[in-house]
């Protein structure tokens, strides 16, 4: 039952960030999206070798130019726009996050695992705004994290309340987090 489990699960978490990145609302070079709030729930619940798989698959899919990035765009350009520090930096989001939890964590554990996977996400973020658009780091900041601080902010805690009654609901389960 775990080897399926390894297989599917990857698949069902990569077609949830596709799903949730769907949900944008464009206020300038980088769209508000809630893909990086799909990726903070499967990384807090999904082990990390799935996390990392389910992002690492949502990458691929939408590389070979299939609608699934923020806003129904695809395409390899997006892995090397302006936007592509938001997305590989996603890798970094499932590792981390997914490291530091499991289904024993305590809502701050949860809420700290991914604001750390999300300021990744913004780091990442900054850098391709500065390299692949050419900002500067000022201009990289204000158009590329500020306006998402507080939006962010509430994603984290919705997914830190959502993800308990996940893991309780789960908690018999052998394959999620032990």
């Amino acid at each position: 039952m775990k080897k399926s489990f390894t297989l599917i699960l990857p698949a069902i978490g990569a077609a949830l960030i596709a799903v949730f990145a769907q949900i944008t609302i464009p206020i300038g070079p980088v769209p508000f999206a809630l893909q990086n709030m799909a990726i903070g729930l499967v990384a807090t619940i999904f082990h990390r070798k799935e996390a990392l798989l389910a992002v690492a698959l949502y990458l691929l899919l939408g590389a070979i130019g299939l609608p699934v990035f923020a806003g129904g765009n695809g395409g390899f350009q997006a892995l090397v726009g302006p936007n592509a520090g938001y997305l590989w930096f996603y890798l970094f989001y499932a590792l981390v996050t997914a490291s530091l939890t499991s289904k024993n964590s305590s809502f701050l554990t949860i809420f700290l695992s991914n604001l750390l996977g999300d300021a990744l996400v913004f780091v990442g973020g900054v850098l391709g705004l500065m390299f692949l658009a050419g900002f500067q780091l000022d201009k990289a900041i204000t158009v590329g994290v500020i306006p998402f601080i507080l939006p962010d902010l509430i994603k984290l805690i919705a997914i830190s309340f959502i993800s308990r009654p996940i893991f309780k609901s789960l908690k018999d389960h052998p394959y999620f987090k032990n």
